[in-house]
This record gives C-alpha cells, sequence and structure tokens, in this order.
C-alpha cells in the first residue's frame, strides 16, 4: 500500500560506541558484582561476565528513539499508528534495524451533499409520557410493611425457606429473613408465584422442578421448599403534587397537567438528540459509502486498543477492571478485540471521511477562533483556559476538533440544527 514506508537505518561507528557505553553506565549504577561495591563495576569485568550481548536490547531502545524521530523528519512523515520496529543487524560495530510507518491512507470523497438522507420526525405519545411519569414516581417511591394483606405481584415477601431434594436437605438452598420482590424472577420458576396470596406468619410447601438450563446435578430435578412468610413489605408511590414536583426540581410547577407538559418537554429533548444523532450517522454511513479508502489493518488495530482503553476507564469508575469483566462475561481479550472490531472499522471511515471534507471545503479554524472556543469550553468546566488546553491537548486539538465539527455540519446541512 501506498501510505506504508519501510525505512532502514543503520547506527554505526562512534555513535553505536556511545549508545553502548551509556547503557552500560545505566545499567552498571544498580548493579552488583562480587568484589566490587554496588555501581562501580568496571565496564571490561562487566563484559567478561555479562558478555556485550547484554547491552544490545536496551541500547536499541535508545537508539532507535532518536532514530525513528529523525526518520520522521527527514522522510516528512506523519504516522497514523504505532509503527513496527524489526531489528536486521547487530553486533558490538553496528546495529541495522527496520521503521515500517504508516501514514494516512489516500481518501477519494464521492457525493457528500445532498444525499437524500431522511431526518425521523420527533413525537413524543401519551404512551411514553405515562411511562415516564411511572419511572420518576418508581424513583421516589416508599418501601413500607403492609399490615395487613396478602403477598401480591411487586411486593417484597420477607420469607424463611428450606429446600429439599429426594427428600434430603438441599445444599445452599435454605434462608431466613430473606427479602424477595415478587416479580423479580429471583428463585426457579414457580417459587415466586407460588407466595402470591400467602399472609403474615403463613407457612406453605412448593412442588417445584428445577428447569433443564439449571446445573448438571439438579437440572429436571423435583425440588420442595418449606417457605414461611414473616414479613410483606410493598411500594407507596408519591401523590402527584406540588411537593413532589418541587423534589423533582419543578419548583414552579403546581398541577398535574403542568408537570405532563414539563415531562413530555424533556421526553422530546431527548428524543431531538437521539433523531439528530441517528440522522447524522446516517448520512455518514451514505457518504462513507461513495468515498473510496483502503485502510491498514493496522489502523484498525490501534483505534481497538484506544476503544478497550476508553472501556478499561468506564469500567474503573465502576470498581471493575478488564480482566475482571472478561472473567465476568467468559470472553477472551482475543473476543473483546473481535466483538470491538466493526465500531472501530466504521470510526476509522468516518474520521477520515470527515477529515477529507474538511480538507475539500477549505475549512480553516483562527488561532483567535480557537482561543475563544477554548474560553467557552473552560468555562463550562469552571477551570482556567490554561488548565483546559493542558488538559485537551492544546490549541491545535481544539483547533481540530471545531475544524471537525465544521465538516459535519457541511455534511448534515440545515437538518443537523
Amino acid at each position: 500500500m501506498k501510505n506504508v514506508h519501510d525505512i532502514e537505518i543503520e547506527i554505526k561507528g562512534k555513535e553505536w560506541e556511545e549508545i553502548l557505553d551509556s547503557t552500560f553506565k545505566k545499567k552498571n549504577k544498580d548493579l552488583k558484582v562480587d568484589g566490587f561495591r554496588k555501581g562501580k563495576c568496571p565496564k571490561n569485568i562487566y563484559l567478561q561476565k555479562f558478555g556485550i550481548e547484554s547491552l544490545y536490547m536496551d541500547a536499541v531502545d535508545v537508539a532507535c528513539g532518536k532514530a525513528y524521530t529523525d526518520a520522521l523528519r527527514e522522510n516528512n512523515l506523519l504516522p497514523v499508528c504505532e509503527p513496527k520496529m524489526d531489528v536486521k543487524e547487530i553486533d558490538k560495530d553496528h546495529v541495522k534495524f527496520t521503521f515500517t510507518i504508516i501514514t494516512r491512507p489516500e481518501v477519494k470523497l464521492g457525493k457528500y451533499k445532498d444525499l437524500g438522507v431522511k431526518k425521523d420526525e420527533v413525537k413524543v405519545s401519551k404512551k411514553e409520557i405515562d411511562a415516564e411519569v411511572a419511572r420518576l414516581c418508581s424513583r421516589f417511591a416508599e418501601i413500607v410493611v403492609k399490615e395487613n394483606g396478602e403477598v401480591l405481584e411487586g411486593n417484597t415477601a420477607v420469607i424463611d425457606f428450606e429446600g429439599f431434594v429426594d427428600g434430603e436437605v438441599l445444599e445452599g438452598g435454605n434462608g431466613s429473613n430473606y427479602p424477595l420482590e415478587i416479580g423479580s424472577h429471583t428463585f426457579i420458576p414457580g417459587f415466586e408465584e407460588g407466595l402470591v396470596g400467602m399472609k403474615v406468619g403463613e407457612t406453605k410447601e412448593l412442588n417445584l422442578k428445577f428447569p433443564s438450563e439449571y446445573t448438571k446435578e439438579l437440572a429436571n430435578k423435583d425440588v420442595k421448599f418449606k417457605v414461611t412468610v414473616r414479613e410483606i413489605k410493598e411500594r407507596v408511590l408519591p401523590e402527584l403534587n406540588k411537593d413532589f414536583y418541587a423534589d423533582l426540581g419543578y419548583e414552579d410547577i403546581e398541577t398535574e397537567e403542568d408537570f405532563r407538559k414539563e415531562v413530555k418537554k424533556v421526553i422530546e429533548e431527548r428524543k431531538k438528540e437521539e433523531v439528530k444523532n441517528k440522522y447524522l450517522d446516517d448520512v455518514l454511513e451514505a457518504a462513507s459509502k461513495n468515498m473510496e479508502v483502503s485502510i491498514n489493518p493496522e489502523i484498525i488495530d490501534d483505534e481497538i486498543h484506544r476503544m478497550i482503553n476508553q472501556f478499561g476507564d468506564q469500567l474503573r469508575m465502576q470498581g471493575l477492571s478488564v480482566d475482571q469483566y472478561l472473567q465476568f462475561t467468559g470472553l477472551s481479550h482475543e473476543d473483546l478485540h473481535k466483538q470491538m472490531e466493526p465500531e472501530a472499522t466504521k470510526r476509522v471511515r468516518y474520521r477520515y471521511l470527515i477529515e477529507e471534507v474538511a480538507n475539500a471545503e477549505k475549512i480553516e479554524i483562527s488561532d483567535e477562533d480557537a482561543n475563544s472556543e477554548a474560553l467557552d469550553m473552560a468555562a463550562n468546566y469552571d477551570v482556567s483556559k490554561e488548565e483546559f488546553l493542558t488538559h485537551f491537548g492544546g490549541l491545535e486539538v481544539v483547533k481540530y476538533d471545531m475544524r471537525m465539527r465544521k465538516a459535519l455540519e457541511i455534511l448534515g446541512g440545515e437538518e443537523i440544527k
């Protein structure tokens, strides 16, 4: 592919000798050799004991850093993913290695305007408003003890239970004061249904069968549970009144009619954003089909690794690591890599599309506009402009971000508003 550049570099003579010498000095600092104080082993003794070969890999690390920077500058290359480095020859006199550098692939735009993509209408039904009101009420529901009455769907029954299989006590099949929400499907089929209608203090035997997909030892086996209801709790929903509206942050709302209007507005705004995002995705998909580009597998791999790192950050916020997630789900790193490949490919294609539209439309962002944008964004995060730019990546990243947004507006036309 035209964007793959193999650059061979050789370092020899005095330059390589100096790199080997500095590598020895660095390794020698923490080295303890019999007969010498720590860090005081003479170089000739070190070489007799360990061989010059022991310096090679660390020396290559030192050498390739500067060589890579020089190679990019001298060949005017801008890599888009991590390079591959292959050592071809190495001895005490020289080292020869090859960098495989991948630059941005050539992109040929097709039609990217007036693609006939339709934007969905935003409609909010009475059913959606009812569901949102019910969800909000559920958030503020109180769990109270049901003084009289029987277990109903949605109640929480506090139970003692004991299971028996083949007349023997079922190991792990018992509990005391266990809170079970009826309808949660936490227990095997028939268990929760069997509690409906029971009263506090009542004991009942449930003759059930373990499902076929249960553990091998218990699948399809008959089981008897002896259950006693100790307490019944129910969810009491709040009244739709001014106090409830104020709890939700609607201080000025007094009537249910006005509350439902506000709920409708919230749903509309959410759906507008969803519709806009779907429309943009449809536009990008349509325009990318008209584009010609060959994307190296290494670029996709680089994007996948970036996505996995982002996923890891999200997991850490929940107190998990990627390895723990893989353990819980039974996936391997290869499985996760494969799962993310289609999305990574789409992201890369869309990124090159948007960049090429920005090039075609000659979109440029001035320092003045970028600084103004940085000030606004810093104010949103309540930090100084300098702090914001440090964390965001600098003014050039702000320019890039603004450039991409302007290109997106051209792709989406008026419908992006």
